[in-house]
């Protein structure tokens, strides 16, 4: 049996991968959301308290823990994140399980160089040095513990990232798209659906635990390379493509937290932001979704979801 706790995208699309494969699956959120399907048990639970976590993990041989802070601010994941991995990876020692963890290149200390399974994970300050730190606690921890690294999240249920609905929206009413940075830098973007194949591979290879591991990622494209092929994959016209400058919204940050909060990764928008996954695809005998077939499934989501508000 497999726990997954928190229904995201990611985690979502963990638990739905693992029932379609025959595998028994509780998710723990505190909605008790969750795919439907016999296979799914879907529990009401806060996954901050010990005990019952300690009675959730019962029985399981892997725990996906996907789960981010309530806010994207470096105050709310030092408040809360640290503390609930420890939760966590302390059930999961009772339980005897491994826990795999989605992890961003937040950590990487020298993003303008392509960044491997073996570039160093050092960063410090704000959002960037949680990330270094939660690595480092995982490696300290008695629990067995995979990280599987991605680059911008992109896919079916994605919407609050760089390339979901601030993206996927304004193409399919066919306006123009606006993102942040620059729009003709490569820039990794990883198809969560791939990210949780590699999340269950992982799991399910002992001698991969305790390691920092690279979801399957596509060749680095630009943010218009990437709304011009969801763009072909939903069959309108590529649209037009502009970018706030980096220094907007660093003079915004002064007066605003979020803009404060965004501008601080701008560099991953201004200069190439590239990652290499092919060591951890060798290791997991997995290969990156094709970005146009991974563009079609996303619109054809989008698209549902747009008709199924309405």
């Amino acid at each position: 049996m497999y726990v997954v706790t928190g229904a995201g995208p990611v985690g979502y699309t963990v638990a739905e991968q693992l029932a379609e494969q025959g595998h028994r699956v509780r998710v723990l959120t505190r909605s008790g959301s969750g795919p439907e399907h016999p296979l799914v048990e879907r529990v009401r639970a806060d996954v901050a308290d010990p005990a019952q976590l300690d009675e959730a993990m019962k029985g399981a041989t892997a725990v996906f823990h996907c789960i981010h802070g309530s806010a994207y601010r470096a105050s709310a994941w030092a408040a809360e994140l640290p503390k609930a991995e420890q939760v966590v990876m302390d059930a999961a020692a009772a339980a005897g399980a491994v826990v795999v963890f989605p992890e961003s290149l937040y950590s990487y200390s020298e993003p303008d160089r392509i960044m491997t399974e073996s570039s160093q994970r050092e960063a410090g300050g704000g959002k960037r040095g949680i990330r270094t730190a939660l690595l480092e606690a995982r490696q300290a921890h008695a629990a067995a513990t995979i990280s599987v690294v991605a680059g911008d999240f992109f896919g079916p249920r994605v919407k609050t990232a760089h390339a979901g609905e601030r993206m996927v929206t304004p193409i399919l009413a066919g306006k123009a798209v606006q993102f942040i940075g620059a729009t003709g830098q490569p820039h990794s973007f990883t198809y969560v659906p791939d990210l949780a194949a590699a999340m269950i591979a992982a799991a399910q290879k002992p001698e991969l635990w305790n390691s920092v591991l690279h979801a399957p990622t596509g060749p680095a494209v630009t943010q218009r390379e990437m709304a011009t092929a969801h763009a072909a994959a939903a069959g309108v016209a590529a649209p037009k493509v502009s970018a706030v400058p980096g220094w907007v919204l660093r003079v915004a940050g002064i007066f605003s937290t979020d803009m404060r909060e965004l501008a601080e990764l701008l560099y991953q928008f201004e200069r190439p932001f590239v990652m290499d996954s092919s060591v951890s695809q060798r290791l997991l005998g997995l290969e990156p979704t094709p970005l146009p077939e991974a563009a079609e499934a996303t619109m054809m989501w989008w698209r549902g979801a747009i008709k199924e508000a309405k």
